[in-house]
């Protein structure tokens, strides 16, 4: 035989030389989960090493990720069941702690690349990501909501916004409110084929943002995010978010929709991001907990092939753990 693939594999150091695809702590993002209060470090069961933070806590999960080389994350807020209403009003106040919690953050790791959420959902009293009418989630309505949002963001110091709704037209929308008030050079990082999956759980746990019962509120977000079923339709909203204006398209989840990833890639020229989600990680960790797969190979190699399928960021919560391990 002229040809044996073996011999390319025959040594760790060959193996190394001949890797297609490298994966570093600088194509991952960590998500950190913000509260109100001080000192405040609290588990989140369904995402084991996930917590919720306190702002002096978040700094010093952001100085420990810096040391490691890990320099992006992305902020979700927890908000308090009192500060929620049915259009999401406290994420613009002036005294919303995640605002003030990312100027912090920022002033403290300059350096640091902070990627916001743009969505009601946390902020709503009805849980979806825009606003709730007879049943209906007003699209347009929704769009005024998120600039005033986004600008509010943008001004605490955010390199990136992360529009999540999956209201159409929310990046022009974003952009347009940005460059007119003088940020231009802030990000967007649309997520551009959001699915209507059953993998955020842990996350809705984490921020209690699921959907309310209620006899006029939707039971769900599949008017609006997208059919699992579908992969072509994730280029027109690719192709829409890019003549919107932009600058990163997000496949979320991502484990599960690879194929996704991949067709994104395909097509477009901007970095794609991918989330692996709060319930695909959780079901990794639940394996490796019950002795299944070995947590020190599974990891690493479901990242890896995120990013072999495509995906130039990814945002999980393995990152920080992956980051130690590349140390």
């Amino acid at each position: 035989m002229l040809r044996r693939p073996r011999r390319n594999r025959r040594s760790a150091a060959i193996r190394g030389l001949a890797q297609e695809i490298h994966l570093t702590p600088q194509h991952l993002v960590q998500p950190l989960f913000l509260v109100e209060g001080s000192g405040v470090r609290e588990a989140i069961p369904s995402l084991p090493g996930t917590f919720r933070l306190s702002v002096d806590e978040a700094l010093k999960e952001v100085k420990a990720c810096m040391a490691l080389g890990l320099q992006s994350f992305i902020l979700f807020p927890k908000i308090p069941d009192n500060k929620k209403d049915k259009r999401g009003t406290f994420s613009y106040d002036d005294d919303n702690f995640y605002l003030s919690a990312a100027a912090e953050i920022k002033a403290a790791f300059p350096e640091a690349c902070l990627i916001s959420d743009v969505a009601l959902d946390p902020y709503s009293s009805d849980g979806h990501d825009g606003i709730v009418h007879d049943g209906k989630i007003l699209n347009d309505e929704t769009l005024h909501v998120l600039q005033k949002m986004g600008l509010a963001q943008a001004k605490a110091g955010f390199d990136i916004l992360g529009p999540s709704d999956m209201m159409d037209g929310r990046v022009e929308a974003l952009r347009v409110a940005l460059d007119e008030e003088g940020f231009s050079d802030t990000g967007i990082m649309s997520y551009t084929a959001k699915y209507a999956s059953a993998f955020y759980g842990p996350f809705r746990d984490a921020l209690d943002s699921a959907p309310v019962e209620g006899e006029d509120i939707p039971a769900d977000k599949k008017t609006y995010q997208m059919n699992p079923a579908n992969r072509r339709e994730a280029l027109i909203e690719g192709e829409l978010d890019m003549l919107e204006g932009a600058d990163f398209l997000m496949v979320k989840p991502a484990l599960h929709y690879m194929d996704v990833i991949l067709t994104m890639k395909q097509h477009f020229e901007v970095p794609i991001a991918a989330y692996h989600v709060s319930g695909e990680c959780a079901m990794l960790m639940a394996a490796c907990q019950n002795g299944w797969l070995d947590y020190e190979q599974a990891m690493p190699e479901t990242l890896l092939s995120l990013h072999r399928a495509g995906a130039d960021v990814i945002i999980t919560y393995f990152a920080k753990d992956f980051a130690e391990r590349c140390g």
